[in-house]
């Protein structure tokens, strides 16, 4: 596993090892997010809810995002994520938490607002509906906001106040691409494969 492209291009990330929780997006998924997203990555404010090694976080601050807040609950995944973020010698650009997300959520709300959101928790959870709801429950989006979702299941997911945007199936992976906007759901979105 590797940083694609930006000022930490070709560094190779730590992973944790022999873990059921923490399972590494794939390179190809990782590409293809970061193609959906390229222009609207540069300046903003990043939150990696789930983040295991810290790639995807990693990944968009390499390519230009001002700062990122990355949180795992296991304390063996955020210590891989800050010597992964030394490596990449983005770590000042980042504040990495130990805590549940639920925890996370709450305790920015009020203090803290972002445009990139990722959520790719454990397969066969319901954590992505559960951040979505915390999140827009405690208003920590900025307008136009993007959350990049991936998971193993074969519907978008779609939240008041999200716009779906981009559907798309990588494999066995499902990447939805949500936008913080209308109050309605919107039905117009995107819908892909490789």
């Amino acid at each position: 596993m590797r940083i694609i492209t930006g000022s930490a291009r070709g560094a190779k990330l730590e992973t944790l090892e022999g873990s059921d929780i923490t399972r590494p997006t794939a390179e190809r998924v990782k590409e293809a997010v970061f193609s959906m997203i390229q222009f609207d990555i540069e300046g903003r404010r990043v939150l990696d809810v789930f983040a295991g090694s810290g790639q995807l976080a990693l990944e968009a601050l390499s390519r230009g995002a001002d700062f990122a807040v990355i949180c795992d609950i296991d304390k063996r995944a955020t210590e891989i994520i800050k010597r992964n973020a030394q490596k990449t010698k983005l770590f000042d650009k980042t504040r990495i938490l130990t805590t549940d997300f639920s925890n996370l959520i709450r305790g920015l709300a009020g203090r803290e607002k972002f445009d990139i959101v990722f959520l790719d928790p454990p397969y066969q959870s319901t954590l992505v509906e559960d951040a979505l709801s915390l999140i827009m429950r405690n208003d920590i989006l900025n307008d136009n906001a993007l959350v990049i979702c991936e998971s193993d299941k074969k519907e978008p997911f779609c939240h008041k106040g999200l716009i779906n945007k981009r559907f798309y199936k990588y494999g066995r992976v499902f990447i939805t691409l949500l936008m913080k906007g209308s109050d309605l759901y919107e039905e117009s979105h995107d819908n892909g494969q490789l």
